[in-house]
């Protein structure tokens, strides 16, 4: 039976990424940034969808 990981919080990613807490609101705000989910009240985040996220390449400006 496969392990489930358990869900990121904001500080997990943050310290993940190397972003302040502030940026990962920011683009929760814009809609940026990796899917987030809402639970209650707090902001969970799946860490394979965080990983994939930070895999994908940079858009071109």
């Amino acid at each position: 039976m496969r392990a489930i990981e358990p869900l990121w919080t904001i500080e997990d990613v943050s310290d993940y990424l190397g972003v302040p807490v502030k940026t990962l609101y920011q683009w929760k705000w814009r809609g940026e940034g990796p899917p987030v989910s809402k639970i209650g009240r707090h902001l969970r985040y799946n860490p394979a969808k965080v990983r994939a996220w930070a895999d994908e390449p940079a858009e071109a400006a």
